[in-house]
């Protein structure tokens, strides 16, 4: 079927709501049909997702047109015990400066380079 991912075998570092809270880090009023191409999920998949963060207040929404534009809260605290203290900012921070660093080191010739410092999302 087109448009829908290859499955994924074995276990992954991130959760598919990490992944779909950066996605929406990076582009803040990106569709659920980019945000699942980019995430490789299905759309339906991301809804569910989008509404357990709005659920319990990591992320919200304002309808702009046809468009949502979502805004992520910087400062809520991450759910697991063995992340207490870190924010959502923390997180976001690793996550989209990544996916920046990969878009610019996927040019031919580019070469990768360390991170140097948080970049809070709003």
């Amino acid at each position: 079927m087109d448009g829908v991912p290859e499955p994924h075998t074995g276990w992954t570092f991130l959760t598919n709501h990490a992944r779909v809270l950066a996605a929406i880090a990076d582009n803040h009023s990106a569709r659920i049909r980019d945000i699942a191409a980019h995430c490789r999920l299905t759309e339906r998949a991301v809804q569910k997702i989008i509404a357990d963060l709005e659920q319990d207040g990591y992320l919200s929404h304002t309808r702009e047109g046809r468009t949502n534009a979502y805004r992520i809260d910087p400062g809520k605290v991450l759910r697991h015990p063995a992340e207490a203290g870190l924010t959502v900012a923390s997180l976001m921070s690793l996550l989209v400066k990544d996916e920046a660093d990969r878009a610019t080191t996927s040019a031919p010739g580019a070469r990768p380079h360390a991170a140097t410092g948080p970049h809070a999302t709003t």
